[in-house]
C-alpha cells in the first residue's frame, strides 16, 4: 500500500482523494483555501447552485453518526449540481452481511463518481482509495482517531479569514486531543501552513505521547497554554472512544478546563474560539462564550459547504482527466 501523501497526489502533484492533511503541500491547502473562498462568495446569490458537478454522482458512505459533516457535504454536492445518494448502513446489504469490498465494487458497477467515507476504522478511507476502488475519487469524512482532513481545511479557512496567515499565529487546542481525528489533522494542517506556535492544553490521560514530534508544545494547565494565542479551539471529550475512565467527571473537566470568560481574557485580545461540534455547553465550554463574539463556531460550519464544494471539484476534476 503507497504512503498516504503519496496515494491521495498524482505523479505531479495534483488532488486525486483527500484523505488526510498529513504531507498536503501548502501551495496545495491554499490553492483550496482560495477556491472555497470564491465558493463562499456565491452562496449569497439568490441561484447558489454551479454547474461543475452536473451529470456527476456523489456517494454518502457514512458508517458512524453525523449531522454537520453529512449534511455541509450533501448541501455541498447539490450546489455543485451533482447526484446524492445516502447509503443507510442500517438498511443496506452491510447489515445482511455483505463486506465493504463488495458494497463498493456494486457501487463503482453503478458508475458512482465519488465516495465520501466516514469509518469507525482507521485506515478505511485509505483502504478504498488504494485497494478497491482508485478510480473513484474518495474524500475522508474521519476514519476512526485517525483523520478528518475537511474539518481541519474548514478550520484553516476560517482561521485565515479572521486572523490572517496562520504563519504569524499561535494557536491552542484544549481537551481531548489524544482521541481525537479534528485536532491531528488540523495540526498538520497548521504545520503545512508554517504555523510557528501550536499548543495542546488537557489532562496527561488526553494528550498523545507524539505531540513533541509534530512539533507540539504540551500543557496540563490551561492558565500556562491560554497565554498570548490568537486561536483558541476546543474540542469535545470523545466518551464513546474511551476505553477507560479517564476523567473524573465532566464537571471537573469544565472546571480545570472549560472555556469561560475569564480563562477567555488570558489569550491575546480580540482571539477567536473554535469548536468543531458537537459542543457541550458547560463541559467544554461556557455559554457566555459560545454565544459572545469571540466565538466564530458557526462561521465553521459555513465554510465547512465551500471548502467541501473545493475538495469535491478539485478531486473530480483530477479523476476525470486523468482517465481522459
Amino acid at each position: 500500500m503507497q504512503g498516504p501523501a503519496a496515494l491521495q497526489l498524482t505523479p505531479d502533484g495534483r488532488l486525486k482523494h483527500l484523505l488526510t492533511t498529513e504531507g498536503l503541500p501548502q501551495s496545495l491547502i491554499t490553492e483550496l483555501l482560495d477556491t472555497a473562498e470564491t465558493f463562499l462568495s456565491s452562496q449569497g446569490q439568490p441561484v447558489k447552485k454551479v454547474p461543475l458537478l452536473r451529470g456527476k454522482t456523489v456517494v454518502n458512505l457514512f458508517f458512524e453518526n453525523s449531522t454537520r459533516t453529512r449534511t455541509t457535504f450533501d448541501i455541498a454536492a447539490h450546489r455543485l449540481s451533482a447526484d446524492v445518494v445516502t447509503l443507510d448502513i442500517r438498511t443496506s446489504s452491510a447489515s445482511k452481511g455483505e463486506t465493504l469490498f463488495d458494497t463498493l465494487k456494486n457501487l463503482e458497477a453503478m458508475q458512482a463518481d465519488l465516495f465520501v467515507v466516514r469509518h469507525s476504522a482507521g485506515g478505511a478511507p485509505f483502504f478504498i482509495a488504494d485497494r478497491v476502488t482508485p478510480n473513484i475519487a474518495v474524500i475522508n469524512a474521519g476514519d476512526g482517531t485517525h483523520a478528518h482532513p475537511t474539518q481541519a481545511l474548514l478550520d484553516l479557512m476560517t482561521i485565515r479569514k479572521h486572523k490572517g496567515d496562520p504563519a504569524n499565529l499561535s494557536v491552542a487546542i484544549v481537551g481531548d486531543l489524544k482521541h481525537s481525528r479534528v485536532a491531528r489533522s488540523l495540526i498538520h494542517g497548521l504545520r503545512g501552513m508554517g504555523c510557528p506556535d501550536i499548543r495542546a492544553i488537557g489532562p496527561g490521560t488526553l494528550l498523545p505521547g507524539d505531540l513533541g514530534h509534530l512539533g507540539v508544545q504540551s500543557f496540563n494547565r490551561i492558565e500556562d497554554g491560554l497565554n498570548g494565542v490568537d486561536v483558541v479551539v476546543l474540542l469535545r471529550l470523545q466518551k464513546e472512544r474511551m476505553s477507560s475512565a479517564l476523567l473524573p467527571s465532566e464537571r471537573e473537566f469544565f472546571n480545570l478546563y472549560g472555556m469561560t470568560e475569564s480563562r477567555l481574557q488570558l489569550a491575546n485580545d480580540n482571539a477567536i474560539v473554535m469548536h468543531p461540534g458537537p459542543i457541550n455547553r458547560g463541559v467544554e465550554i461556557a455559554n457566555e462564550v459560545a454565544d459572545g463574539p469571540q466565538a466564530v463556531i458557526l462561521d465553521q460550519v459555513t465554510n465547512g459547504i465551500a471548502i467541501r464544494m473545493a475538495v469535491m471539484a478539485m478531486t473530480l476534476s483530477t479523476q476525470q482527466e486523468s482517465q481522459s
